[in-house]
């Protein structure tokens, strides 16, 4: 194994350890196929998840959201929060409070727990006009009867991204199996599919795109004089990282995934890495000839049903959580 590697492994441990002790319940016993939630419960996690996440971003506290975030999105914003509390202690003097409208739900039918539901809200973070209007899109999940419904995953869509959803005549969305077979891509092997493709391209089933071929090739062609680059990927896919998919109309399915990305920063002698606030405030050990920064990422897909057809990548949500300098 590589040094980059053996760090990778190495970041990587802290992080499972935590999912193992925090991962989904299953309740045995809970047969009944039933919607994940009702109205009412889907569009009060909303309100008590914007509540949270804004008394978090306004004192820059992480402990004021940690109930109501998890998975990958729990990652990003417990990262960002420590790190902007530590350059700004006294909290957020440009604070503005997130508003999450116009909300609709896609519940799905599930029998047991984990069980989780889609949010399609309008935010006040973007810009919507004309062509550039954007939803965002949460997952949320609550793993047992007496949880809390928490947000696993955030995406930035338009509207005319989203494929429809295969309903039933109540309403109800149609979970994805994680092994679907009828899939392009099974949605508990896309975080290997894509960790594969970033690093030599295969499996080729990835669209091309910004999040997909470019970012490969800006990966490949980074070129920068005095400094060399390191890249290590790999799937985050159990306990709260688990992908949440739903069937769409025409046979495919719509998916959430998490993948953890890890890239390596070596100097020539007599160099040194550059360590913005962000980075410095998330560092452990000094940065003398390497940086290493680990991010966790989330991605929503579209995955067509076979036999043709490739991913696409509708929207990737990367945040630094980690950084090690040696």
């Amino acid at each position: 194994m590589t040094r980059l590697g053996r760090l990778a492994a190495g970041l990587a441990t802290a992080v499972a350890l935590s999912v193992t002790a925090s991962g989904c319940v299953t309740v045995h016993g809970e047969l009944e196929v039933v919607p994940g939630a009702t109205e009412s419960e889907a569009a009060r996690a909303l309100e008590e998840f914007t509540t949270a996440y804004n008394e978090a971003d306004k004192a820059y506290d992480p402990a004021l959201d940690a109930d109501r975030v998890t998975g990958s999105l729990g990652a990003i914003n417990q990262a960002g929060l420590r790190a902007r509390q530590k350059n700004s202690p006294d909290g957020n003097a440009s604070h503005r409070p997130l508003e999450l409208t116009d909300a609709s739900f896609t519940i799905p039918l599930k029998a047991g727990w984990p069980r989780w539901f889609v949010a399609d809200t309008d935010s006040n973070r973007d810009q919507d006009t004309g062509k550039l209007d954007t939803r965002w899109l949460l997952a949320f999940v609550k793993t047992g009867p007496d949880a809390l419904w928490k947000a696993a995953y955030l995406a930035v869509v338009t509207p005319a991204q989203l494929p429809r959803f295969r309903l039933d005549g109540d309403g109800r969305a149609e979970p994805v199996d994680s092994s679907a077979g009828q899939l392009a891509v099974a949605p508990a092997e896309l975080g290997t599919a894509y960790t594969g493709y970033l690093k030599d391209g295969t499996p080729d089933v990835f669209a091309p795109g910004p999040a997909t071929s470019a970012w490969r090739d800006a990966r490949r062609n980074t070129r920068v004089a005095g400094f060399s680059y390191q890249y290590a990927d790999q799937p985050l896919d159990g306990g709260t990282f688990a992908p949440l998919g739903l069937t769409t109309q025409d046979g495919g399915a719509l998916v959430f995934f998490s993948s953890r990305h890890f890239e390596r920063q070596t100097a020539a002698r007599g160099l040194r890495p550059p360590v913005n606030p962000d980075v410095q405030a998330l560092l452990t050990g000094e940065v003398k000839s390497s940086l290493t920064k680990e991010r966790v990422s989330s991605q929503l897909v579209y995955v067509p049903a076979k036999p043709g057809g490739r991913v696409r990548v509708l929207n990737r949500l990367p945040g630094l959580t980690a950084a090690r300098g040696s």
